[in-house]
């Protein structure tokens, strides 16, 4: 029966959908979901819209029966059927899933309440909101915004002050999830103050398109941009160029490529995508589209010229720039490298001692003068080690 839902045979696939929700066959949706990372994204959303078609005023009853088997692939399906035939006590139900149910049921039980808009659930939807699971998290988010809880969003901002990163990533989620754009400015300051900036650049383009925060500051969007190429491969996967419309947005960096900043993201980004593409273990697993996106940023970035790129980053090799830690990974000026054993910054005249070493430009007396600036004890053992 599975093969019949997920085949192309109109025949079969119709019989089937009509068999899952006519019989409220709880063990083929089972099924269905554990294959979830088997399926293609357009077969998921094939199935998704054969059941649909398959239920009416007669069977609709039987999502409840699925509820136990969470996927986002036919969360739609199931959280608007269950709106549509709403009532007073289907609510309380799910009202009472939200409070005692299983993972599952209560991320369904969730994003119901941003169409049945009861305010019985934003209590419990807050107290779900920091969960270990970020399906429940995203869900809660979504239904106390379709709700204009407030309260919810002004928790969120407080959180993005915490000491603790992974405190300011959850809320950086929550806040993404919300979808208020005013909250873009705050998130974007707080990736900026935190050890986790890559994983909070990456939630960044699902509130704001990258191509429109580049338009508004260009070195803000330039920062996330940087990020998001460090953490392509390692942090996101690879599918995700779409959702971040890579292509197009290095496109538009490239047309600013006089711009050091620019330059240095762009060659940032030709290495990482050269890595990306000549090592097997990144592209063997994906589909062709992403395959052929990958190798078309690839082409776009190795038609610009890489000595015109070079020429201009030695003007990010400053204390000030955010492009610094970059630049430094291009540069082969010592002169202007060495100047930044002068810096302040503990972390960035350890990244300057370890470039000079790779320039084989390391001696002992460039060693104590970076150590004299250094009072972090892992950073001197790293530097004595060197």
């Amino acid at each position: 029966m599975f093969k019949k839902l997920t085949g192309k045979n109109p025949h079969d696939y119709e019989y089937a959908a009509k068999h899952i929700m006519d019989n409220a066959d709880e063990k083929l949706f089972a099924e269905l979901v554990e294959k979830d990372c088997f399926l293609f994204d357009f077969i998921k959303e094939n199935v998704s819209e054969r059941l649909q078609k398959a239920t009416n005023e007669h069977n609709w009853q039987s999502v409840i029966c699925f509820l136990k088997y969470y996927s986002p692939s036919y969360e739609d399906f199931i959280v608007s059927t269950l709106a549509k035939y709403a009532d007073e006590d289907l609510t309380d139900k799910m009202l009472e899933l939200l409070e005692n149910g299983t993972e599952d049921e209560k991320t369904y039980a969730a994003k119901y309440f941003s169409y049945i808009k009861d305010p019985l659930s934003i209590d419990l939807l807050k107290k779900n909101s920091y969960t270990e699971n970020e399906n429940l998290n995203a869900n809660c988010a979504v239904s106390l915004s379709a709700m204009n809880d407030e309260s919810s969003y002004n928790n969120a901002l407080e959180k993005l002050k915490s000491q603790d990163d992974f405190e300011k990533l959850a809320a950086v989620k929550f806040l993404i999830s919300y979808g208020k754009k005013d909250a873009l400015e705050q998130i974007i300051q707080t990736m900026k103050d935190s050890a986790l900036a890559e994983n909070i650049a990456g939630e960044i383009p699902y509130l704001e398109s990258l191509l429109t925060i580049l338009e508004n500051d260009f070195e803000d969007g330039l920062i996330i941009v940087n990020y998001i190429i460090n953490g392509l491969g390692e942090i996101f996967e690879l599918s995700q160029v779409f959702d971040f419309e890579l292509f197009e947005v290095l496109e538009f960096i490239e047309s600013k490529y006089e711009d050091s900043r620019a330059a240095v993201v762009l060659l940032n980004a030709r290495e990482k995508f050269e890595t990306l593409t000549e090592n097997d273990e990144y592209l063997f697993d994906e589909d062709k589209n992403t395959k052929n996106e990958i190798q078309d940023i690839k082409k776009l970035l190795f038609n610009i010229d890489k000595k015109e790129l070079l020429s201009k980053i030695n003007a990010e090799l400053k204390e000030d720039s955010p492009f610094v830690f970059t630049a430094l990974d291009f540069s082969n000026n010592i002169l202007q490298i060495r100047e930044l054993l002068k810096s302040n910054n503990q972390t960035l005249i350890l990244k300057t001692v370890e470039i000079l070493k790779s320039l084989d430009n390391l001696d002992d007396t460039t060693k104590t003068v970076a150590l004299l600036k250094i009072t972090d004890e892992n950073i001197k053992n790293i530097i004595r080690a060197l």
